[in-house]
C-alpha cells in the first residue's frame, strides 16, 4: 500500500492544488511512483496535470459510487505532460459529477467508500496525494478516512492561517468518527510568500510559532507558477523556473524524510 497523504485546508486560494501537483512532480523526478487523487469537483488538479476530459474515461466519482474493494485500480490514468518523469505520475481524475457523491453523505457507510475503492489499488505506488476541496464536507471526510497523513497549505495571511488551524483541528476531532484514529497533521506548506510584505513576514512567524517544525517549506510568490498552472505545464518546461523547481524538490525531500517510502 502507498503512503496516502491528504492535502487540505478550509479556505480557497491557498495554493493547495498547486502544492499537490508540484509536490507530485518533484517526487516523480526523484523516481518515486506517485498517484494523485483529485477529490475536488472542480477538477483543477486533473487539468493542471494535462488530463483531457472524455466521457468514456472513468473518474474518482465512479470508483466511489461503485464502492467495491479495489475498483479504483480501473480509474488510474496517465497524465498529459510530455516530460521524462511524467510516467511516474498516475492520476485518478475528477469532473464536476463528483459533486453527486457529496450529496450521498447520508448513505450508510458512505464515508468509507473511497477506502474500499482504494483497497489494493495503490499497492504499486509509493505515495498517493489527495487534493481535497476547500471545505470539510463529505468529499473531504472520505479523503481523511482513506489517508494515513494530513498536510495543510496556507498563505501567510491571517484568514488563511486560521483556516489551516481549522484543518488540523478537523483531522484531530473527526478521525475517530471516520474510522481512522491514527491520522494526524504532519506538515504545513506556506505558499505565495512575499518577503516584501510586513503582513507576510509577521504571519510566517506566527505560523512557525503555532506549527513549529511541522512547517515543511515556504513557497515564494512567483508569477511563473500562474503560467505553469494556467497552461498545464511541468515546471521543467517553464522558463526561469529553476528557483521554483528547487523549492519543490526541497519540499519533496522533507516529505520523504518524514514519510519514508
Amino acid at each position: 500500500m502507498a503512503h496516502r497523504i491528504a492535502f487540505g485546508k478550509n479556505k480557497g486560494g491557498t495554493g493547495n492544488t498547486t502544492s499537490v501537483v508540484r509536490t507530485a512532480e518533484a517526487l516523480a523526478k526523484k523516481g518515486k511512483r506517485v498517484g494523485v487523487v483529485d477529490m475536488d469537483p472542480q477538477g483543477n488538479a486533473s487539468r493542471r496535470l494535462g488530463w483531457v476530459d472524455d466521457p468514456e474515461k472513468l473518474t474518482v466519482s465512479e470508483a466511489i459510487e461503485e464502492a467495491a474493494d479495489g475498483v479504483a485500480a480501473q480509474v488510474w490514468q496517465p497524465i498529459g505532460w510530455d516530460a521524462p518523469y511524467a510516467g511516474n505520475i498516475t492520476l485518478m481524475p475528477a469532473r464536476f459529477e463528483l459533486e453527486n457523491r457529496a450529496r450521498e453523505a447520508g448513505q450508510t457507510g458512505a464515508y468509507r467508500r473511497l477506502v474500499k475503492a482504494l483497497r489494493g489499488a495503490d499497492d504499486h505506488l509509493d505515495y498517493v496525494l489527495f487534493d481535497c476541496q476547500p471545505s470539510f464536507g463529505h468529499l473531504t471526510e472520505m479523503a481523511v478516512a482513506a489517508a494515513h497523513y494530513a498536510v495543510g497549505t496556507t498563505e501567510p495571511e491571517y484568514d488563511s492561517l486560521e483556516a489551516v488551524i481549522r484543518w488540523r483541528d478537523f483531522v484531530k476531532t473527526s478521525r475517530e468518527d471516520l474510522g481512522n484514529p491514527s491520522i494526524e497533521l504532519v506538515g504545513v506548506v506556506v505558499t505565495s510568500y512575499d518577503q516584501r510584505l510586513s503582513a507576510h513576514t509577521g504571519q510566517l512567524k506566527n505560523c512557525r510559532t503555532i506549527f513549529g517544525d511541522q512547517v515543511w517549506g515556504v513557497v515564494p510568490q512567483r508569477s511563473l507558477m500562474i503560467n505553469a498552472d494556467e497552461f498545464a505545464l511541468p515546471l521543467s518546461e517553464v522558463a526561469d523556473s529553476s528557483e521554483m523547481r528547487a523549492v519543490y524538490e526541497l519540499l519533496a525531500q522533507r516529505l520523504m524524510k518524514e514519510i519514508p517510502a
